[in-house]
């Protein structure tokens, strides 16, 4: 009964700072580069987020099994080839079953395989910790990272365009309403302004609830 209380905790430990105390984005700041590049729209960002997904608990199980023969100096060469094989997965099913999006989002999806969040759950839990912890890990980082970017690419496509997930929800100009979009939320700029309010947001609600 101990050692499931104490596997209960690790795995609920494991899981908020997934979510929210490590959040890949607001927590840690990595993977800054797809978080600018595909948030232009929800779509978009559900789509690389769902592969963030698939690659974090597929290479973070493929790690966590063979943790036991990782040598020092081929620890970081076996983490990049085994992502590699999750994320040409996810690339070619991509190709196969959503085209349009594939070509949308470029080289961003060949680029997880060096995407920082996925080698530093490889290195600070997949290497170190069992399957069960390492998949629930891999979930929660994942889950974290694409509930950020679905923040992001929810406000810039809904003041770009005033529609979110191609339904309108604010009355545009155009049809006699009263917003007009922002384009410039469309563009690199509308990214990083929108980033920077949000992790000014989090740094605040951070220190606030620390006292």
């Amino acid at each position: 009964m101990a050692n499931d209380n104490a596997q209960s905790v690790t795995t609920s430990a494991t899981v908020w700072n997934g979510l929210f105390k490590e959040n890949p984005t607001f927590g840690l700041m990595l993977g800054m580069c797809p978080t600018l590049a595909v948030t232009t729209t929800m779509e978009a960002a559900l789509t690389m987020g769902i592969s963030v997904i698939f690659v974090l608990i597929g290479s973070n199980i493929m790690i966590s099994v063979m943790r036991r023969q990782l040598k020092p100096h081929l620890r970081i060469l076996m983490f990049t080839l085994t992502i590699a094989v999750f994320v040409t997965i996810a690339d070619q099913f991509l190709k196969a079953y959503q085209p349009v999006m594939s070509e949308y989002l470029g080289a961003y999806i060949p680029l997880i395989i060096v995407n920082c969040i996925i080698i530093c759950r490889s290195e600070a839990c997949a290497s170190k910790q069992g399957v069960w912890i390492s998949t629930v890990d891999g979930l929660a980082m994942g889950v974290g990272f694409t509930v950020s970017l679905s923040l992001l690419a929810s406000i810039r496509e809904i003041l770009a365009s005033g529609k979110w997930l191609g339904m309108t929800v604010l009355p545009l100009a155009e049809n006699g309403g009263w917003f007009v979009p922002w384009a410039g939320m469309g563009m690199p700029v509308g990214a990083f302004v929108t980033l920077g309010l949000l992790l000014g947001l989090a740094v605040h609600l951070t220190k606030k609830a620390k006292g």
